[in-house]
């Protein structure tokens, strides 16, 4: 069902991998993890524009804040006539509480598709532990290399199998390592800081939208409990799986700079010009002003 998602990940993912495989072999780890730096660039880039758009929708909902607030109060006995007045109210202003889905139902796409293609490259069971690894049916290891993986044929999934860096098996996690669980740690512990560490400063660089009970229990969350969620999945997803994490956590994270510098900047400039038409429109110093006759 989910088909119309894995095939196009895996497209995009195959591409990366075909230009970093000419460098460094095909069967290169650090090729393949490129490849999956490379497909999260490639889909965060898409959705700049319309991250800066919710952006700026989040601003002006924050300025409309009282406003919403007056017509909880007006009507505090009627949800039905408040609920209008605020859709109205955002509408008039171009609101569109839809619009900050939108990136985030798009990326959960990627990741379900490339979790799902990248575990789906290692059937065999070696390192799968806890439930975001695990297979229902294990396959031998000569079935699993000759079987192919959507747009990844055969040999691709033997090259993946196949590589490794710094001694890591890609597939492999902190949980089931076992004999290469340094060699995995090396790779996992700094993947897994940063990811939880780029969540922490994404959270402070977005400002909240009101002063509620709701928001700050979900700014909490976000300054908080999502980093440790982070540390805690560190544990039993693969390494390449962690890579995904790092890299999108740390873009967001960039983004997220780069966007409050760039409403900062936006919001200069209207101030800037309010005060150039205040000043023109003042009479100068030692002219009367004139009157308009009747």
């Amino acid at each position: 069902m989910l088909d119309v998602v894995y095939f196009p990940v895996s497209a995009v993912l195959w591409c990366w991998h075909q230009l970093f495989a000419i460098p460094l072999g095909p069967a290169s780890g650090l090729a393949w993890l490129l490849a999956v730096v490379a497909l999260v660039v490639t889909v965060r880039a898409l959705l700049v524009r319309t991250a800066l758009r919710q952006a700026r929708s989040q601003q002006v909902l924050r300025s409309l804040q009282p406003q919403m607030d007056a017509i909880r109060r007006t009507h505090r006995d009627d949800p039905r006539v408040q609920a209008e007045k605020i859709r109205l109210l955002h509408r008039e202003h171009g609101v569109s509480m839809f619009a900050g889905f939108v990136p985030l139902i798009a990326q959960g796409l990627v990741f379900l598709g490339l979790f799902h293609v990248l575990r789906s490259f290692d059937r065999t069971g070696t390192y799968a532990v806890g439930p975001f690894s695990s297979t229902d049916s294990p396959l031998p290891v000569e079935l699993n290399e000759a079987t192919a993986n959507y747009l990844f044929g055969a040999p691709e999934v033997r090259a993946f199998l196949d590589a490794r860096l710094f001694g890591a098996p890609l597939s492999a996690t902190l949980s089931g390592a076992g004999e290469v669980f340094v060699a995995v740690a090396v790779l996992a512990v700094p993947l897994v800081l940063i990811a939880a560490l780029a969540t922490h400063f994404t959270a402070r660089l977005t400002p909240a939208v009101g002063d509620n009970s709701t928001a700050a229990i979900m700014r909490n969350l976000s300054l908080w409990v999502f980093p440790a969620g982070a540390l805690i999945g560190g544990a039993v997803l693969p390494v390449v799986v962690l890579t995904y994490f790092a890299t999108n956590a740390l873009w967001t994270c960039g983004q997220q700079y780069l966007i409050r510098r760039t409403l900062a900047a936006e919001e200069s400039a209207k101030k800037a010009l309010v005060t150039a038409a205040a000043r023109a429109a003042a009479p100068r110093p030692g002219v009367k002003p004139q009157r308009r006759k009747r």
